[in-house]
This record gives C-alpha cells, structure tokens and sequence, in this order.
C-alpha cells in the first residue's frame, strides 16, 4: 500500500488532488497536513475538508508544515513514497504586507519538507513553484530554460529558492524532485483572494471592481482540473537517479511549467465572467457591469503578462491542459451559486 504525504491538503489544489487519488485508488493511503489559517475563509478549507474525512484511507494532520517536529513525526510514522508540497503562503499583494508568513511557510516549512525526504527516503518530492518566480521576463511563452533571476515580489523569490533548494538536496541526496511552475490557478471551490472569486463577491454586493494595468494585464488561466491531472501524471514518473563522469550522483531534478498556453486579456477575462454569472443565475440580466468597472494602474509585484511554454510537458507526460477559459468560469459560476446563494 502505497503512502502519499500531501501537505496545504485543504487548500484549492491540495484538496483537489487528495479527493482524485482517493476515488481512483482504494489500495493507497493519503497523509494530509494543513494548517487551516485564516488567510481567506476558513469555511471552504473546512468543507474540503469534510469531504475528504469521508474517505477511510484519508489521514489528517492539522498543524504547521514550519514545525520541524511534527513533519518528522509524519515521516517516521508514515514513511511515505510519494511526498507532494503544495502548502506556501500564496498571493503577490499579501506578501508585501506580511512577509513573515511567506519566510515561514515557503522557506522553513519547505526546509522541513526536504529534510524529511533526507532522512526517510522516498521515490519522488513533487513541489509547488509559481509562474511568478519568471518575474518580468519580457520573452514570451515562458520556458522552464529561461533565467529566473529578477523576482519582482517576496512570494516569487521564495518560489525561486525552493527550487534551488529542492536541486541542492537532490543533488546531495539523491531525492528525485519535481517542481511544478503553476499558472494561475482557478475553478470551484478556489481562493477567494483571486481575481475572479474577488470580482464576483463584489459585484454581488454591487461594488466596483478594479481591474488592474488598465486591462491591459494577461494572465495565462489554468483550470484546477488540469493542474491536477498534471500533478497525478507527473508523480508516477520520478526524474531518473543517474551517475555523472566522476561517479557522483546527477541530480534527479526537473521542472515544468502547467499552464493553459494561451493567456487571456483581463478584460475579456471579465466579459467571459459576467456572461456565465448571468447564465447561472448569480447576478441578474440586466446587472449594468459598466457601471461596477474601474480601470486602475498596476499593482507593485504584480507582472503584465503569464503565459506558460508546455512543450516539456506534453513531451515527457503526453499531456497539455485542454479547458477553456469559459468552460472553466462557468463551471465556477455553478458551483458559486450552489454554495454561497
């Protein structure tokens, strides 16, 4: 019975991923660790949360992945094979207002994460990066060959240095480790510091919503379900532990970029938006969205285009996300409805 440690296990894609593995496989046992912060409503974490408890091969560990103790705890208990990271600190903006929390989870609580994997070896670390960590790379599509080394926020800087990290202890080590360069991220049951979770909550109370670089921004959107199908198929495949020319270890390191490959003007970003709240029932057909528009300036850390280059991807997976933007804003403007109307 294979053993799967999943930390931010309640988190958007933490919990997406805990509930795929779970239905598909009876013969396997998930860990999941999160620490049920407040950084946006508790109360979607604690629904996630409720489905997974349905599984009986779901274990939950409610705690903080930057206590060292607990995480080695979790390792020697459990000894799992397959270790998936997707706990950090996440948003741009909040970064700049609370560093700290960035510096604990995404640096320390990752440290811990690698040195579990250090002294109870696994077949595979899987860990979240960010499309951020390319900054304001001005060659587009964004290839995982590209130089990293301008961050333009705390959060993508620290997205950078796990992966540096993450190479280190592979190197070292010899951990085979992937790191997934996720772009934008969004569907049912998401964040609600996203633009589009954001947008809609304001325009139900009939606030107006500031679209930044004066829509001129775009943002290469990626639908959950395609995240987690590439997480699935990535972590059945571990880089391979090689030999160099003078005996020591190849790092077993690779990097790939999950993005939808086409990125989308943010102002038909909300076009799109509006049409499926409408279509849902959510807002009402006459809603004037014109008049709840504000174009507004570029925001520090934030970058003006992402746009992801998934040829890697489809060459060593066979795989390339496939939703479009609507499919995947209409099937969160259901979901909306059902659970916050």
């Amino acid at each position: 019975m294979k053993t799967y440690f999943i930390t931010g296990a309640s988190g958007f894609i933490g919990s997406n991923l805990c509930k795929r593995l779970l239905k598909e496989n009876e013969d396997i046992k998930v860990v999941g660790i999160d620490n049920m912060n407040d950084y946006y409503d508790v109360k979607i974490k604690e629904a996630r949360l409720k489905e997974l408890q349905e599984f009986p091969n779901y274990t939950f560990v409610k705690g903080n992945i930057a206590d060292k103790e607990l995480i080695m705890k979790i390792f020697e208990e459990h000894k799992p094979q397959i270790v998936v990271n997707l706990a950090a600190q996440a948003g741009v903006r909040y970064s700049i207002i609370n560093p700290d929390a960035y510096v604990e989870s995404n640096l320390i609580g990752f440290f811990n994460i690698l040195e579990g994997c250090r002294h109870y070896p696994v077949e595979h670390l899987v860990y979240a990066s960010s499309s951020s960590v390319y900054g304001t790379n001005k060659k587009v599509p964004y290839s995982t060959d590209d130089k990293v080394d301008n961050p333009v926020s705390l959060y993508a800087a620290t997205k950078k240095s796990d992966e540096l990290m993450a190479h280190a202890y592979s190197k070292l080590y010899d951990i085979p480790s992937t790191g997934l360069r996720f772009f934008t991220v969004y569907g049912p049951a998401g964040r609600p510091d996203m633009a589009y979770f954001g947008f809609t909550n304001k325009l139900i109370k009939g606030e107006k919503i500031q679209i930044f670089n004066y829509g001129n921004c775009k943002r290469d959107f990626t639908y959950i379900d395609d995240i987690v199908e590439g997480i699935v198929r990535v972590m059945k495949k571990a880089p391979e532990r090689k030999k160099g020319e003078d005996g020591l270890p190849i790092a077993p390191y690779a990097i790939y970029n999950i993005g939808n490959n086409q990125p989308e003007n943010l102002l038909e970003f909300v076009n799109i938006l509006q049409e499926e709240l409408i279509r849902a029932g959510v807002l009402p057909k006459d809603y004037d969205f014109e008049a709840h528009k504000e174009l507004v300036p570029m925001q520090p850390g934030d970058v003006p285009i992402t746009y992801a280059d998934t040829t890697p991807l489809e060459r060593d997976f066979g795989f390339k996300p496939t939703t479009s933007l609507r499919e995947g804003l209409r099937k969160f403007a259901e979901w909306y409805k059902e659970f916050h109307m």
